[in-house]
């Protein structure tokens, strides 16, 4: 077995994840995607617009580029074996040049086919290594963080609503009340380039992280979210299907997509010289 295999079993056993998409009560089709590779620590979910079907054409793109980047990006640091730290900032790397990619392939693709012209994709995306994630997002998509029962928004929107709130505009509380809340500011696709926010942060045993469309954001109170996890944090699978009937119970106005992952334990990379010889051995 490879060094990624040993990997993928390290995450595996000790990163538990659940994957959920629905239509919601209104649209008659979904526009969002979702992909996890749990043999890297990859989640990633993107919530497509832009005329009928083109929305879900740049949302499938999205994901699938992603994840064949990063996956391919990760192999050839697992076979570089570099130092810890140095392999935490070129995760960030790869997965920020993976979306980058991907944003070039969906703008591409806009330009040159008359019926996906116009179309782009919100995305957020998180790499697990050593102990740490990196976290990168374009758009309004969200990732959330419940770490001893503090629940938190790690990432900000890229939205209009968002920009009023950080120039005093609006307040916190009067933006979950808005209805102006979907005008993007960045997305993938609308220009040949786009600016990724990539952040990194460390991941502690117990850590619960959520990544969602808006069609869960918009129709559920951060509270609720919260009360949902804590309440059924036993099972997965039952967490992705409340916050799913949560939302439609609230309107299903949009389509509903939920990553949730729960780490279980440490996964520290194995980066020094005797796991290196065993990676080579086996």
């Amino acid at each position: 077995m490879g060094s990624l295999g040993l990997a993928q079993m390290q995450m595996e056993e000790k990163i538990q994840h659940l994957a959920v998409t629905d239509v919601g009560r209104v649209r008659d089709h979904n526009e969002d995607a979702i992909g996890t590779d749990m043999s890297i620590g990859l989640l990633v979910l993107a919530d497509g617009m832009g005329g009928y079907n083109a929305g879900e054409v740049a949302s499938g793109i999205a994901v699938k580029t992603i994840l064949e980047q990063v996956h391919a990006g990760v192999e050839t640091l697992e076979r570089s074996g570099v130092d810890s730290e140095t392999g935490l900032m070129r995760q960030s790397i790869v997965l920020r040049d993976a979306i980058a990619r991907a944003n070039k392939i969906i703008n591409q693709t806009s330009e040159s086919q008359p019926q996906c012209e116009g179309m782009g994709t919100t995305i957020v995306s998180a790499l697990f290594y050593d102990n740490r994630v990196s976290i990168a997002h374009v758009g309004d998509s969200r990732l959330y963080r419940l770490r001893n029962e503090r629940f938190e928004q790690i990432t900000m929107d890229h939205s209009l609503l968002q920009e009023l709130v950080d120039r005093g505009f609006y307040s916190e509380e009067e933006a979950q009340r808005s209805t102006n809340r979907n005008y993007v500011t960045r997305a993938l696709g609308v220009e040949s380039r786009v600016e990724v926010e990539v952040q990194e942060a460390k991941v502690l045993p117990g850590d619960y992280y959520v990544l969602c469309s808006d069609g869960l954001s918009d129709m559920v109170e951060d509270e609720d979210i919260h009360l949902t996890i804590s309440t059924f944090s036993a099972n997965l699978d039952t967490v992705g299907k409340q916050l799913v009937q949560l939302s439609n119970d609230n309107g299903g106005r949009d389509n509903i997509s939920v990553i949730v992952a729960h780490t279980m334990d440490w996964f520290p990379a194995k980066t020094g010289i005797m796991d290196r010889i065993k990676g080579w051995l086996s």
